[in-house]
């Protein structure tokens, strides 16, 4: 019996408070109180947004957020949405050692038993940027996804482990672990369309208008709907970047049209395990 089209909307959001400006250096009272505004107001501004829905979904928390906004965090579990795993602070494992990155990942998954009662099993990398190191200890830790890759669009894949990539000889792939890659995107990310940040060797100029970045929201589901039988679109949000007012109204006008197209709203650890029944590691 043919199985029926279902098409898969995500809607995750990156609990980063304070977190990301500190780990770029920028803990000033100025950048401070932006992370601020996510965890005071944004936060619950999402929350009150996905009730009068009934949608789902994932949130990705820091161990830094988890001790410092506490009662925030307790809200949004307490409100059933997933609680993933976002490294200790916000530094990119990239950029730490094997030993450095080990440690905030049970650092913080210590936090997250603390409020859920059980340590994460969904992780998505600070800044989307694994080390060598990332699969080797998200496995040994048994988590059973990521979401911090873009090798796929809509459909979910076995992230590979041992990977040689040199510049002057051809790529050399791993083999296919049992660790599900849910896909992401910068295009389907709000901060890089939104944030305007300065730096004293970069600026990232944000401030697009949201309705043209509604746009290309909701035609990336539309093709997902119109050329595959079954996927996911995974949309990553942040509570300081998409908890503006005029953010929030693109929101609702998101979720809105996703609603009335066939979406069907799931936190991404369930949607790695409707991915994992249709396609069981070998």
């Amino acid at each position: 019996m043919p199985r029926m089209p279902r098409h898969i909307a995500c809607l995750t959001f990156d609990f980063d408070a304070m977190s990301g400006f500190i780990s770029r250096g920028m803990s000033s009272p100025s950048p401070i109180s932006r992370g601020e505004f996510g965890a005071n107001v944004g936060a619950q501004r999402i929350l009150d947004l996905l009730k009068k829905y009934d949608v789902p979904s994932s949130w990705y928390i820091p161990g830094h957020t988890l001790e410092t906004y506490a009662d925030q965090c307790k809200r949004v579990f307490d409100a059933g949405h997933e609680i993933g795993h976002h490294g200790w602070t916000h530094v990119p494992p990239a950029a730490m050692t094997r030993e450095q990155e080990e440690e905030g990942l049970v650092r913080a998954n210590i936090q997250i038993r603390k409020l859920t009662g059980k340590y994460a099993r969904g992780y998505r990398s600070p800044s989307w940027d694994l080390s060598p190191h990332s699969v080797e200890l998200l496995l040994k830790h048994n988590f059973k996804y990521d979401s911090s890759m873009m090798g796929d669009d809509y459909t979910p894949y076995r992230v590979r482990q041992g990977d040689v990539i040199e510049l002057e000889k051809p790529a050399v792939f791993g083999k296919p672990t049992k660790l599900i890659e849910m896909p992401v995107s910068w295009s389907l990310d709000d901060y890089p369309h939104f944030e305007f940040v300065r730096t004293n060797t970069t600026i990232l100029p944000g401030n697009m208008n949201a309705h043209h970045v509604l746009q290309n929201w909701t035609d990336d589901f539309m093709y997902l709907r119109d050329h595959l039988d079954w996927g996911v679109i995974t949309y990553t949000f942040h509570p300081f970047v998409i908890g503006r007012g005029h953010r929030m109204i693109v929101l609702e006008k998101l979720i809105r049209t996703l609603k009335d197209n066939g979406a069907v709203f799931m936190r991404l650890g369930e949607a790695a395990t409707e991915f994992e029944q249709r396609a069981p590691a070998s």
